[in-house]
């Protein structure tokens, strides 16, 4: 148990703790974690009629699809019968792309602006997950914390899935289904809004606005998740644990910042689900 970090409340609240075997948390790991979690809060919650991955596989056959389709009709010499089904085929696929390319849009924007702040904040901290119809009129709220043991300025823009990053995001999703997310949904079309913590002085006003008082409902009972290093060193432990249980704003300070003033920003880029129906409005 531990009292909630930053919004003012006094009373204390559950975490999950992911425990991982490295001494450093790479920005690699903490996309692929938190993108795999977008995914499944969007599903859980009914947003998404399918994985996020088999929407993406369908997305990209589709555009696949059109460009061969479009291919075969510029030949002059195909059969008129033939054109006519590959004409019907081809409306077909255009619907199916118009469906989808608002939502894929949003998850691509979403996942490059996560990506930049990576970039730009070496040991990220803090990311919250809001579904509803504004960060501060939530329905659900997944937040995450990453204790970092030695945190390292990476150059490098690689983001390729690795295993650790594979492991973790299973075993960040295993302990949400544990922790009973997604078992209450909500029936209709709502966003998903990325806030992340980053000091103060960071500017990136294309991608994140700040949002120093940042608070949510009372009311709101967020999924928290905690994912820790391994800690070799017992003074970096002790100071970790000073850090957690001093500050309220910050676990552990920013190598590329002037100062401890970590605050949220919110991305300015939305995921809007699709309509659909389900099983149950279809009888």
């Amino acid at each position: 148990m531990q009292a909630r970090e930053g919004e003012g409340r006094s009373e204390e609240m559950e975490f999950t703790v992911i425990d991982t075997a490295v001494e450093t948390l790479e920005k690699s790991v903490i996309f692929h974690v938190v993108k795999e979690i977008i995914g499944f809060i969007l599903y859980m919650h009914q947003q998404i009629p399918a994985i996020l991955q088999d929407i993406t596989l369908e997305f990209d056959t589709m555009q696949t699809e059109c460009k061969d389709l479009e291919s075969v009709l510029t030949q002059s010499e195909v059969k008129s019968s033939l054109r006519r089904k590959h004409n019907g085929r081809m409306r077909e696929v255009k619907q199916g792309i118009k469906r989808l390319e608002k939502l894929m849009k949003a998850v691509s924007n979403i996942q490059t602006a996560l990506q930049l702040m990576l970039n730009e904040v070496h040991g990220i901290e803090g990311v919250i997950l809001v579904l509803g119809a504004s960060p501060i009129r939530p329905q659900h709220v997944y937040e995450m914390s990453f204790f970092h043991g030695r945190v390292v300025a990476e150059s490098t823009t690689d983001y390729t899935k690795s295993r650790m990053a594979e492991a973790l995001s299973r075993k960040a999703i295993r302990a949400l289904i544990s922790s009973g997310a997604g078992s209450v949904s909500y029936a209709g079309q709502t966003k998903l809004f990325l806030l992340m913590k980053a000091p103060a002085t960071l500017n990136m006003p294309l991608h994140f606005l700040p949002k120093r008082d940042f608070r949510y409902s009372k009311k709101i009972i967020p999924v928290r998740l905690r994912i820790k290093c391994k800690v070799q060193d017992q003074d970096m432990s002790v100071s970790h644990h000073a850090s957690a249980t001093s500050q309220s704003r910050s676990s552990i300070s920013c190598p590329d910042s002037t100062s401890n003033d970590l605050i949220w920003f919110q991305c300015r880029h939305t995921i809007k689900g699709l309509p659909y129906k389900t099983p149950s409005q279809e009888e």
